[in-house]
Order: structure tokens, then sequence, then C-alpha cells
């Protein structure tokens, strides 16, 4: 599995069209046949501030994604609505997904 966890800092008076953007990338992203999840998580302590986490089945699954038509649409409009580079983590990890945390469980 790729796993991908990217930092994406938001100008604040772009915030309506990141939202709208970030919802129509997910939803494609998702339906791409190698995604096994795909998401944008808001910070807690920056408003300002989104993670995407990204699971893909293989490198190949991958290659496939950022070759799709509204990857490259999310590509050219980001520029507009980030306030910084956003910072990437990518991890080639033998795992297929989110496994059960064993520190908790719902009482």
């Amino acid at each position: 599995m790729i796993l991908i966890n990217i930092v994406m800092p938001i100008r604040p008076e772009k915030m309506d069209e990141w939202l709208a953007l970030a919802d129509s990338y997910a939803r494609d992203v998702n339906a791409e046949e190698g995604c096994l999840f795909f998401k944008f998580s808001r910070s807690l302590d920056d408003e300002n501030e989104f993670v995407c986490i990204e699971g893909f089945r293989d490198a190949e699954a991958g290659s496939s994604h950022v070759a799709q038509p509204h990857v490259k649409r999310f590509f050219e409009a980001a520029p507009d609505v980030v306030s910084a580079q956003p910072q990437i983590i990518y991890i080639d990890t033998p795992h297929d997904g989110f496994a059960p945390m064993g520190e908790i469980q719902p009482r």
C-alpha cells in the first residue's frame, strides 16, 4: 500500500473555494479503482490547515492516480488556494489499509 499524508495550508479568504475543490476532488479520487481511502481532515488548532490522508493499493495504483484528469485539474487549481507549499510524507508499506487499534475499544 502507498500511504500519503499532505499538510495543506489554505488562504482564509479562499476557504469556500477550497472546500468545494476538496469535496469534488475527494469524491473523484475515492472512485478510482486502486484507491483504498482518501480523506481531508481539518486541523483542530488551525482552521486554515487541512491534512490529506491517501491510501492506494500499490505503486501502480498511485501512478494511475496521478494520470487522472481530476488530478490535473486539482493541481491546476490548488496554487490559487494554498497559502504555502504543501508538505508531504510518502510511504510504501506492506499493510493493506487500516487495522483495529488494540489500545482503544468502545465501552
